[in-house]
């Protein structure tokens, strides 16, 4: 991306503050294009285990207005986007000028659908399917991108930590997706891979065959509207519960 106005963050190239074995990214600041509030508290926790900085675009227009004036370190992109696909944004930001590109990192909820490989093929550093919770895992995704100089020195501590976001995050995502379902299926592409990524990140298997049951559906064209209204029923009682924790 073009640099409009001179004012950026520290990028890969240019770092200043020196990573320790508990903060390895320390410097680095992380853009999250992440349209579910849920799987951005869990980015926001991972990001200050590791001492990075966080700024959130919910959307693709969002994510350009953040680019037109800040340069981060780190671009994680989801998949699954309101206003469109992620892999649009990963390909405009892999054509950036080697100096200005920051390390690209994708992920998606949804399954079988070659996510992994559309992601890497426009340009991603990275793909990690969601649920995107290990503390170790999300270091190691990008400090094996940083350039060599920019890596840090001496031992690690690797960490099999996981963060656990709010519920009411959950609630709140649970919460729209229900009120998008009124839509019927018309919703299904979106509602279903979303559902997908917040049931693995919530490790609840009743919301990911749910998840499974609207993409079947949607697929096979049969029984729609009571697969919705069925999944419609789960998700209410569930926002009943994270409503009231």
């Amino acid at each position: 991306m073009p640099d409009t106005t001179g004012q950026f963050d520290f990028s890969p190239m240019n770092l200043s503050i020196s990573a320790t074995a508990m903060r390895p990214l320390i410097g680095l600041t992380v853009l999250v294009v992440e349209d579910s509030r849920y799987a951005s508290e869990a980015m926001r926790l991972l990001c200050i285990r590791s001492g990075a900085r966080i700024r959130r675009a919910d959307s693709l227009a969002a994510a350009r207005r953040h680019l037109q004036v800040y340069r981060p370190s780190v671009v994680v992109v989801d998949l699954g986007l309101p206003d469109g696909s992620g892999i649009e944004l990963i390909e405009s930001l892999s054509t950036s000028e080697k100096e200005a590109r920051p390390i690209i990192v994708a992920t998606s909820g949804a399954e079988g659908e070659g996510c992994g490989e559309r992601a890497l093929a426009a340009g991603a550093d990275e793909f990690l399917a969601k649920p995107m919770d290990t503390v170790s895992m999300f270091q190691q995704a990008i400090l094996r991108h940083l350039p060599e100089p920019h890596r840090p020195t001496g031992p690690r501590l690797v960490s099999d930590e996981t963060v656990k976001p709010d519920d009411l995050a959950l609630g709140e995502d649970l919460a729209h997706l229900e009120e998008l379902l009124k839509s019927g299926e018309a919703s299904l592409p979106y509602v279903a891979p979303f559902l997908q990524g917040l049931a693995r990140l919530a490790d609840d298997p009743e919301l990911s065959e749910a998840s499974v049951a609207l993409s079947e559906a949607a697929q096979s064209g049969g029984s729609i509207p009571d697969t919705i209204n069925a999944v419609r029923t789960l998700i209410q009682t569930r926002v009943s519960t994270y409503s009231a924790v």
